[in-house]
């Protein structure tokens, strides 16, 4: 079941050292997928049951705020996409997570996973890996948003997401910095 999750596994153990009997447990559970761009995996106020492990493709989180979205990640080949709080704590999702290319990917249903977290050391080692690098990552983004001038927050994002600076929308991107697209458009300028 590991042909074709070349990415997958490469950033599953890049985070912790999964054992291949882990690993075929985990493959075990998943659902070959793939969407079209601009579909929406995840809606929010909605229940997704589902874990996305992308294989290849690039996604976007966002929040609807008085009618305007508001992007709040990222994820692309070797990530995994899901509602935290369908996970943690049983709630519709508040976010929604949409294509931004044609993904493909691999199901899991949130059930599996979390007996999988419960049952398997080096599976609840990795989840517990990715959330830290996660909630570092938020803890950051929130940090640079809050103290940095534009262009050192838009220099800090194209250090930390290469891929994404080059695959996604510019207002995408912006609405991540919080900033406006024109002032994201002039720093793209002065920096290529």
């Amino acid at each position: 079941m590991t042909s074709g999750m070349t990415n997958i596994l490469r950033s599953m153990r890049s985070a912790w050292p999964v054992s291949d009997e882990s690993v075929e447990k985990l493959c075990g559970y998943f659902t070959p997928c793939s969407f079209p761009r601009r579909h929406r995996l995840i809606e929010a106020d909605r229940r997704c049951p589902l874990a996305y492990f992308v294989e290849r493709g690039l996604t976007r989180s966002y929040w609807m705020v008085n009618g305007e979205e508001i992007t709040t990640s990222f994820s692309h080949e070797g990530g995994i996409v899901f509602s935290m709080d369908e996970l943690y704590y049983d709630l519709p999702s508040q976010e929604y997570v949409e294509t931004m290319e044609r993904i493909d990917a691999f199901s899991i249903s949130l059930r599996d996973l979390r007996d999988l977290f419960a049952t398997d050391h080096d599976i609840a080692n990795w989840g517990r890996v990715i959330h830290q690098n996660e909630y570092r990552r938020l803890h950051q983004s929130h940090k640079e948003r809050l103290t940095l001038p534009a262009r050192e927050r838009y220099e800090a994002f194209r250090q930390q997401f290469p891929e994404v600076c080059r695959r996604a929308n510019l207002s995408y991107i912006a609405s991540y910095l919080g900033i406006n697209p024109s002032t994201l458009s002039r720093l793209r300028k002065s920096v290529f």
